[in-house]
């Protein structure tokens, strides 16, 4: 059981080394100081990566991102409604309490850097508690 769990990890990590690249670089940027004075602890941006880390298994994602102010970004492989539709339910269905950002093709010409991801803002994005109607008013 234990050999199969390693395996399975193992074989994931492998089909993944890009995604994971991404959200170490962003939390470690963060947590680095090189975004600045950063509006939660630590720990939160600890289980964003694990956030992150996860979203990037998703079917629809390419890559993924840990923000400043506690989204994940994601660049989507398929940019389309129904692709990232069904993306956003799986990952409010896992992360209730989370927010999603998709990058547009407009946000990637600026230029894909992890500093300037970041920084880039997920109120736009509608959270998953409005999502899923559990908003708090």
């Amino acid at each position: 059981m234990i050999a199969y769990l390693a395996l399975s990890i193992t074989a994931v990590l492998a089909t993944t080394p890009g995604h994971a690249e991404s959200c170490t670089k962003s939390r470690d940027y963060l947590l680095g100081g090189s975004a600045g004075d950063l509006p939660g602890p630590a720990e939160s941006y600890r289980n964003l990566f694990k956030i992150c880390m996860e979203t990037t298994a998703m079917p629809n994602v390419k890559d993924a991102f840990v923000l400043r102010d506690g989204g994940i970004a994601a660049i989507p492989k398929q940019d389309t409604i129904p692709a990232t539709a069904a993306t956003l339910s799986h990952f409010c269905d896992a992360y209730p309490r989370a927010t999603l950002r998709f990058l547009s093709r407009k946000d990637l010409q600026r230029g894909v850097g992890v500093g300037r991801i970041v920084q880039m803002s997920s109120t736009g994005s509608t959270s998953c508690p409005q999502i899923k109607g559990n908003a708090v008013r």
